[in-house]
């Protein structure tokens, strides 16, 4: 049985459709772009949960601009009547007064997201829908784990940073390499451990998996939030379920990517 105090609610929020513009880039490490975005209607943006996503929709290659897309019974119809390439982002930050949202974008060579924000400059366009809603988990454990990639970092950085103070928390993070290593305001005393790949490729369960089992938990209850690689994801949840005995309520475990496939979606709002 678990503690009726803890519970997982889901928030609903109006969908909106934005055309946000670009204010400001940062490459924050080799591999990663901070992208800044404004829009007035920022005003009224939620995100009420550090692994919310919203769909982000990109103009065609070497496009600045954004078409702005109409409402029909259908969803959206966008002036040249097809739908722009879309990915799932996590907000990272976001300013209602300021009017402003920043996303992280892992630039890995290929595809519409990683291609446009490698070029992002001020002054250029991209669609903002959603969040759609948001997974609010209530009430307090005596233990975090955040286990995830490159692709789930913005999540867990937003996770540690949102955590009490005193929160006890363990983090596996894996990266391409050590160039990678983020600075988070993290919870004092929080452990997190980097996982380098050494420069290879990402899309195996091994190294997060190996670096999970290592892991030496206090007493109490804990929440277990994995996300990355689906392989990896499904490996790392079935070691706390079936190895540790972790209760399986307590365990969030989404698919943010799948190797060898563009485009996937496991169903987790991400």
């Amino acid at each position: 049985m678990t503690d009726q105090s803890r519970f997982v609610e889901r928030v609903r929020h109006e969908l909106k459709f934005r055309v946000a513009t670009v204010l400001e880039t940062e490459h924050i490490t080799p591999r990663m772009v901070r992208v800044t975005l404004g829009c007035d209607d920022f005003a009224s943006f939620v995100s009420l949960g550090y692994d919310d996503h919203c769909k982000v929709f990109f103009a065609e290659p070497g496009a600045t601009g954004f078409p702005v897309p109409t409402a029909g019974e259908n969803g959206l119809a966008f002036p040249s009547g097809q739908r722009p390439e879309a990915r799932d982002y996590t907000p990272r930050y976001y300013d209602n007064t300021a009017k402003t949202l920043t996303l992280d974008f892992v630039l890995h060579g290929d595809g519409p997201a990683s291609s446009w924000a490698e070029k992002a400059a001020p002054g250029h366009q991209i669609g903002i829908g959603g969040p759609r809603g948001s997974f609010v988990l209530r009430g307090a454990f005596d233990w975090y784990v955040l286990i995830g990639d490159e692709t789930a970092l913005p999540a867990i950085a937003r996770r540690l940073e949102e955590l009490p103070r005193d929160a006890a928390v363990f983090a596996l993070i894996e990266i391409a390499d050590t160039a990678e290593v983020q600075k988070i305001d993290a919870p004092e005393g929080a452990q997190i451990k980097w996982v380098s790949r050494e420069g290879a490729e990402p899309g195996t369960p091994d190294l997060l998996l190996a670096a999970a089992r290592t892991l030496v938990l206090p007493e109490g209850d804990g929440y277990v939030f994995i996300a990355g690689e689906s392989a990896m994801s499904k490996a790392v949840r079935k070691h706390f379920v079936e190895d540790r005995q972790h209760e399986p309520d307590w365990i969030k475990a989404a698919g943010y990517w799948q190797a060898g496939t563009q485009d996937f979606d496991d169903g987790h709002a991400h």
